[in-house]
């Protein structure tokens, strides 16, 4: 039977077929999807980890006790990965373990464009790289082959445009896979010093019979047509290529670490002219040219930013573009909002009245930084806002502390937070951190986490009460406020930023979005009390609208939640929650 899959789904597809029994992930798009699908199939244990290190190391605890694991993360939550991985890269494996890595060309929803097929080769681990749904299902079965064929954790690496298009994949049976015994072996598992120097033999070894393997696979095929001009080429650009030059000569690398060198060099030997096709770096191209073969062209013609196209390729090689419809009138631009009635506005609203430095973090409230709010001053990375306002206060002292804050999520600070505010305790700090608790990981699409109280599967757990850890941390000075009532909101900031000690506000109201939290009937404007002042703009909400001089509010948008009329010195605003 065949079905129209995501490329999310079809891993997670691949996973039940392989066998698979344990799969731990940290929400980060676009890999998100495939621990949700994966958590549709009842033979396969699916959860939730704080963070893509402990993720990497409960994907480790599986394969040891003999399972075939798997854990998926976004690019940069494999740098959160990379401290286990590497290791695991000498420990080897004893159920198969396949590591996805979601790679976002164009940043469609990310901080950086980094390539992960450098921590492949930095980590000497094998890396496939699939075109589409049909592969992403296969090249997860190969590489459960390769894992435990070679003794080693897999990595596979996705993308944007392959994660979130669709194919046909012809579904198959679960194999199942007895778990392997584990066996006590501190030479190949204790990762200290004189144990590691003879691992690292070993993956000198494997990596010899790994560049065996790349010759010959079947993960990389030679297709043979026009020989005036050859491509060498992997993942969503080899559909790139097919299309803008269908009758070209392409060799498709399905193994991208390690890579082919015979295999390259007898098909650079059957065509005039060669060009490697690859997104972000020149990693391929950068191997070819380090063993001597001949590129015609790489990143010289399309450069390593942003995704690529059909058309940016016909262009780059001076081929003429395939007609195309136009559009006459401009299509204004659309820039990322908080949702209308989004708990995060309040709390913007009030730090950018009060002109605080806002250190920022990854997640919703990222939003804050953007017209009209622009209340966020800097985001760097997962739980990094509480160490640069620790650094920010302890450099310009407790005149900087009264006048900035740290904000951050409530999955953010499971996933990083944490460690963060055991150092504003431990290192005497004076900063003030603001916890946006909203009850979900909301940016990847209404996650749990440890503080909601329930698992990936919906079942009732623990819940992590923020407060409580962050008063176990050292912290004194805790507080919950409700974003929603803004003058609240405004003086505990402003009591807890003139403090001479570490402060923690927790910001709490759930997302608007959320199943359980109904909306509000919208608001109405009296027109004739409207004086066209504009303080209600200021929360920056979609729903209000400004037109002839008036505001109006959009009743399929707004959620009644009273912000605005918060705003309204004229009493304008009719229903809601009110004052």
């Amino acid at each position: 039977m065949k079905k129209l899959l995501l490329g999310n789904q079809a891993v997670a597809r691949g996973l039940y077929e392989a066998g698979c029994r344990f799969v731990s992930s940290y929400p980060g798009t676009p890999s998100t999807e495939i621990t949700e699908f994966a958590a549709g199939y009842d033979e396969v244990y699916a959860e939730w980890a704080p963070n893509e290190k402990v993720a990497v190391e409960s994907a480790v605890g599986a394969s040891l006790a003999g399972a075939r694991s798997f854990c998926a993360m976004k690019h940069v939550g494999f740098n959160v990965a990379a401290d286990p991985m590497f290791t695991a890269s000498y420990n080897g494996v004893n159920g198969g373990m396949v590591v996805c890595v979601a790679d976002d060309p164009g940043m469609h929803s990310s901080q950086n464009e980094q390539d992960s097929r450098h921590y492949a080769i930095a980590a000497k681990l094998p890396m496939l790289e699939p075109s589409d749904s049909r592969e992403c299902r296969d090249f997860v079965k190969a590489a459960y082959e390769i894992s435990e064929a070679f003794d080693t954790p897999a990595l596979l690496r996705t993308c944007t445009r392959v994660a979130h298009s669709q194919c046909l994949v012809e579904l198959h049976d679960r194999e199942e896979h007895a778990l392997k015994p584990y066996e006590k072996n501190p030479r190949k598992n204790v990762a200290a010093p004189a144990n590691a120097v003879l691992r690292h033999a070993e993956v000198e070894k494997r990596l010899d019979a790994l560049r065996e393997y790349a010759e010959t696979t079947g993960l990389n095929r030679v297709e043979m047509g026009d020989t005036q001009i050859g491509f060498v080429t992997s993942g969503t650009c080899y559909l790139y290529v097919k299309e803008a030059f269908p009758t070209a000569s392409v060799l498709k690398i399905g193994l991208v670490n390690p890579l082919p060198v015979r295999l390259i060099r007898d098909f650079r030997e059957k065509v005039d002219r060669l060009i490697v096709v690859e997104e972000l770096d020149g990693v391929i191209e950068r191997h070819l040219r380090m063993n001597g073969i001949a590129v015609d062209g790489g990143k010289d013609l399309f450069g390593c930013q942003g995704e690529l196209s059909q058309n940016k390729l016909r262009r780059a090689l001076g081929v003429a573009l395939p007609d195309t419809r136009r559009f006459d009138e401009a299509v204004p631009g659309r820039p990322p909002v908080m949702c209308p009635g989004c708990p995060h506005r309040g709390l913007f609203t009030v730090l950018s009245k009060l002109k605080l430095t806002v250190l920022g973090d990854i997640g919703c409230y990222t939003l804050g930084s953007g017209a009209p709010l622009n209340a966020v001053d800097s985001v760097l990375c997962m739980g990094a806002s509480i160490g640069m306002a620790h650094g920010f206060t302890k450099i310009l002292g407790a005149e900087a502390a009264q006048r900035s804050v740290a904000v951050i999520g409530d999955s953010t600070f499971m996933h990083s937070g944490i460690t963060g505010v055991v150092n504003l305790a431990y290192n005497k700090s004076i900063a003030t951190v603001l916890v946006l608790d909203n009850s979900i990981t909301g940016m990847t699409g209404h996650q749990q986490n440890p503080t909601t109280g329930l698992t990936l599967q919906n079942e009732p757990t623990c819940a992590i009460r923020i407060e409580d850890v962050c008063r176990a941390a050292g912290i004194e000075r805790v507080r919950v406020v409700d974003p929603q009532d803004m003058a609240a909101t405004e003086a505990a900031i402003r009591e807890e930023i003139a403090a001479d000690a570490p402060s923690v506000i927790i910001v709490r109201r759930p997302c608007m979005l959320l199943k359980y939290v109904k909306a509000k009937p919208p608001l109405r404007i009296d027109p004739d009390k409207c004086k066209g002042c504009r303080s209600c703009m200021k929360v920056g909400c979609p729903a209000i609208r400004f037109t002839d001089k008036k505001a109006s509010v959009d009743p399929t948008l707004c959620v009644g939640c009273g912000l605005c009329e918060q705003m309204c010195k004229f009493g304008a605003f009719e229903g809601g929650e009110g004052k």
